[in-house]
């Protein structure tokens, strides 16, 4: 009679864990500008308004390169509690800082992958600069949800294995006019969505790295 109710048990347990599985949904979202043209780099997150997150099984981490003077990614969404990676694959130093309220850090002069490890802690808008190149700028986007990507350079992406719930869908960018909350959609997921923004933008602001002098430094 126990051997029947530990396999009853087990088989419970599977069956969830499928049905779990049935109810994942992708939804496909595209992000335009107001002229129509692609937007690379839009962070899109869902949230979810009923229920709670799933549990992580470990915790984040997450890697922000610089590479030929230059932050890469551009944009950087994670999960709160993600811890971030700052190696540095140039052959001179940088220095990495935020003033950003969402994470205040430095990491000095340094080259290599000596450089600490930090704690993203706080949902927000982190942005980051280099005192020795003021043209190196990058962006890490915080959210609370685990669910969240960021546009290709056709202005596409998926968010994947969402279960069944009610969301709010939010698209953010770094040239965004306006805040995320205009850019709400909440749906009732039980199948596959699509779904499609337009969004205004600021002109491009961003400092060009200038050329490289005769010895070939910056």
């Amino acid at each position: 009679m126990r051997n029947i109710s530990c396999a009853g048990f087990v088989l419970f347990i599977v069956l969830s864990c499928f049905v779990g599985k049935l109810y994942a949904a992708t939804i496909r979202v595209s992000v335009l500008d107001d002229k129509g043209t692609a937007v690379k780099d839009a962070v899109v997150y869902a949230e979810l308004k009923e229920g709670t997150y799933p549990s992580a099984s470990q915790k984040s981490t997450a890697t922000m390169d610089q590479q030929n003077k230059e932050f890469i990614p551009y944009v950087l969404p994670v999960q709160i509690g993600t811890s971030v990676h700052f190696p540095n694959s140039d052959n001179i130093r940088h220095h990495v800082y935020s003033f950003s309220p969402a994470k205040k850090f430095e990491l000095p002069l340094y080259k290599g992958k000596t450089a600490n490890k930090v704690v993203f802690d706080k949902p927000g808008v982190v942005a980051l600069g280099c005192n020795i190149h003021d043209w190196m700028i990058a962006y890490i986007y915080v959210v609370e949800t685990p669910f969240f990507t960021k546009t290709a350079d056709n202005g596409k992406c998926n968010l994947t294995d969402l279960p069944a719930g009610v969301y709010e869908i939010r698209v953010w960018h770094p040239r965004m006019k306006n805040a995320s909350e205009v850019t709400v959609k909440q749906l009732r997921i039980q199948k596959n969505e699509e779904l499609d923004y337009k969004i205004e933008l600021k002109p491009e602001w961003r400092l060009h790295r200038p050329p490289p002098s005769s010895t070939g430094r910056y």
